[in-house]
């Protein structure tokens, strides 16, 4: 075992990229922060928001029991085999959602329980993941990262913008966080310290200092860096297939002006392989610890995606959340199989005694439990354990409790990520069960 030492902000460089080394037992790659950074030298924390637009199933979104004995409703079923670390809360609200009982006005203050300006005007309230990132956003590349697979709209609809509903990440109460939908630069910004296209790719850049890392580690480290190295190479791949298919937002044609007829309305982007890579840059970004913090948008609150992989595509997402049909719990548990796909994979890492997904907290949630607008309630489910700070397998009930304000699960993950405040949103205390 080599008693070299590297810093965590060492990284694997070469022309214009940097590359975060994963978690090795040979090199102290967690320590080493400037004097007064106040960093502890062990495996971080992380957190990653997911947030899937228009609520759930009605009848099928509950959890019972406690442990690996959990009894979940069929929208959980891709849940299953993580039970032991879930836990699933319910009763959870918003009050300032409840003004405007539309998509926007439940969506704009998800993550911060402020109140919004309405008459087409933005004020909103910094989100929880962009406060962790003022605090500790510092200590990687990223302070954070803001993903999403359905654009942005910038209309107005009754009063409200829809910005409200096509952000849940929040920089200031006036600015949405720049919201990246290409897989390609999200890709880019984990590695190139500027973001654009080069001929060759991060890998080829990082090989020689790669090498040299090579020659300090053990060779269980060695196999793992390898393994990280070739998941590396296979993402960026992937990237490039789905450029070259035109199948993806990220797809940047190579002429300018069509040389075949017009196609027929309705041929779909592949949203299964989008959602797919922005999982995949979400768990390597945290792999790599390039950030600590993450969101990704699956989609809009009263978006607009169809589902033909599910053969859904006869209505558009919003549309089928009004109705408790067979199709929308297909839709409901394709998202739900997107959290499951980001822990199984994370739960892949291992990291000294734990593996990436004890080290982290990923929370799903929507601005409403139901498509018809109820929000008197919140569908909230989490996996991980913080590096062992939040117990799991267990079934949170705070309906009918005088303090369920959503803030106070924000300000218990706060507290989990090293930031404590005396009050976030409409809460002054977090959840203690959590």
């Amino acid at each position: 075992m080599t008693t070299h030492s590297f810093s965590r902000r060492t990284m694997l460089r070469g022309l214009g990229v940097s590359m975060a080394l994963p978690w090795m037992e040979s090199l102290n790659v967690w320590g080493s922060s400037p004097a007064g950074d106040g960093a502890a030298s062990q495996t971080p924390v992380r957190m990653a928001i997911l947030f899937a637009g228009c609520g759930f199933h009605s009848h099928q979104w509950w959890a019972r029991g406690q442990g690996t004995a959990m009894e979940l409703g069929k929208v959980l079923q891709p849940l299953h085999d993580f039970r032991d670390r879930m836990t699933f809360i319910r009763g959870l609200f918003n009050a300032e959602a409840l003004k405007g009982n539309i998509h926007s006005s439940q969506t704009g203050n998800l993550l911060s329980g402020a109140p919004l300006s309405a008459g087409g005007t933005i004020r909103s309230g910094t989100s929880v993941d962009q406060i962790v990132a003022e605090k500790i956003g510092h200590r990687t590349k990223l302070p954070s990262l803001v993903l999403g697979c359905e654009k942005a709209n910038p209309s107005v609809h009754k009063n409200y913008s829809m910005l409200y509903s096509s952000h849940i990440s929040w920089s200031s109460p006036t600015t949405p966080t720049p919201l990246e939908v290409y897989p390609a630069l999200a890709f880019d910004q984990l590695f190139k310290d500027s973001v654009q296209r080069g001929d060759r790719s991060v890998l080829d850049e990082v090989l020689e200092d790669a090498r040299s890392v090579r020659r300090h580690i053990s060779q269980t480290d060695q196999q793992r860096l390898d393994e990280y190295l070739n998941s590396v190479r296979e993402l960026e791949q992937r990237l490039d297939q789905a450029r070259q298919r035109g199948e993806l937002q990220g797809w940047r044609p190579t002429q300018t002006r069509p040389d075949m007829p017009r196609p027929q309305d309705g041929y779909p982007q592949d949203i299964v392989e989008h959602m797919r890579l922005m999982c995949d840059i979400l768990v390597l970004a945290f792999q790599t610890d390039t950030t600590r913090i993450c969101t990704l948008k699956l989609n809009n609150d009263h978006g607009t995606l169809r589902f033909p992989h599910l053969g859904v595509d006869y209505m558009i997402h919003h549309l089928l959340s009004h109705a408790d049909s067979d199709d929308w719990l297909k839709v409901n548990q394709f998202f739900l199989e997107q959290m499951a796909y980001i822990a199984r994979r994370l739960d892949a890492i291992q990291e000294g005694d734990r593996t990436a997904l004890d080290n982290s907290m990923l929370l799903l949630c929507s601005s409403m439990l139901t498509g018809h607008h109820d929000a008197t309630q919140l569908p909230v489910v989490m996996l991980g354990t913080a590096g062992g700070q939040i117990q799991g397998g267990r079934s949170l009930d705070y309906l009918g409790q005088s303090d369920r304000q959503m803030c106070r699960l924000y300000l218990s993950m706060m507290n989990k990520m090293g930031v404590h405040l005396d009050r976030f949103g409409d809460a002054t205390r977090p959840l203690d069960e959590v």
